[in-house]
């Protein structure tokens, strides 16, 4: 097939507009003060949070995800569609409203989050947990989604089998479901770790900003250009971090997926 100039020209517009940027970025680096920008107080402190909290969302995402994604490849049409855009609804919604619809029910005078706080003195927003509430909410998608595409993909002949050998249902999904799927679950995992790492709008809403508890490498970006928190230095190369994480991420999934097929 030959593709039209004027298409081949608007491609090139299109990969300009998403490397240009990334350019701009890396030419902003003090690269003489990179290791000293990443390695100051402030920057390790929102580093050191941005990768425990995202772990932990992640180890929720897989912990909650995974049945999710099973009862929805496995479900009647209606209901898997229905759950679908249950799942989805988190990738669609700006995160601002994200954050505020886990503040009206989470929150003190929340849904949940009032009576929560009546019972036990316990108010969850503006702490670490929110921070990881906050980066699940927004990164389960991912995985429920990657995870729902590799299950249907198997099918269920090889379930089919092994129930009929006098597996139990529990030892089907862990000796033959499971193993099938190993890729698109470490896929999905880190797919989900990546986008709970870069969540930035609903954590400012729902956990606040403060140093050490929940300002995250997102968040210590935004301040820094408002005078607070790390340098713009810093700011810039933690920006560099999260870009080549993302990079590094991608391109492992893609040759992972590549030895898979081979």
């Amino acid at each position: 097939m030959t593709i039209p100039r004027g298409v081949r020209a608007l491609a090139f517009v299109g990969v300009a507009l998403l490397i240009l940027p990334l350019v701009g970025l890396a030419w902003r680096v003090n690269w003489a003060t990179l290791w000293d920008d990443l390695s100051s107080p402030a920057s390790l402190s929102a580093l050191g949070l941005s990768v425990v909290t995202a772990a932990a969302a992640t180890v929720i995402c897989l912990v909650v995800g995974l049945p999710l994604a099973v009862v929805i490849a496995r479900a009647s049409p209606r209901t898997a569609a229905a759950l679908r855009t249950l799942v989805l609804v988190p990738l669609v919604l700006p995160p601002m409203v994200a954050g505020l619809a886990l503040l009206a029910l989470l929150g003190r005078s929340g849904l949940v989050g009032a009576p929560l706080f009546e019972w036990t003195g316990f108010s969850l927003p503006y702490t670490t947990a929110a921070v990881i509430v906050a980066q699940t909410f927004v990164a389960l998608p991912f995985l429920v989604i990657t995870l729902e595409g590799a299950l249907r993909t198997s099918g269920t002949s090889h379930e089919q089998v092994a129930a009929s050998l006098g597996a139990r249902p529990a030892q089907v999904l862990t000796r033959v479901t499971l193993p099938l799927i190993t890729p698109a679950l470490i896929a999905g995992c880190a797919l989900s770790f990546a986008r709970a790492m870069g969540e930035f709008g609903a954590t400012a809403l729902f956990a606040g900003n403060s140093p050490g508890v929940t300002r995250t490498m997102p968040l210590a970006i935004y301040t820094a250009f408002n005078g607070v928190g790390v340098t713009q230095d810093s700011a810039v190369a933690l920006s560099l971090l999260l870009l080549v994480s993302a990079a590094v991420i991608v391109v492992g999934l893609r040759s992972w997926r590549e030895d898979a097929v081979r």
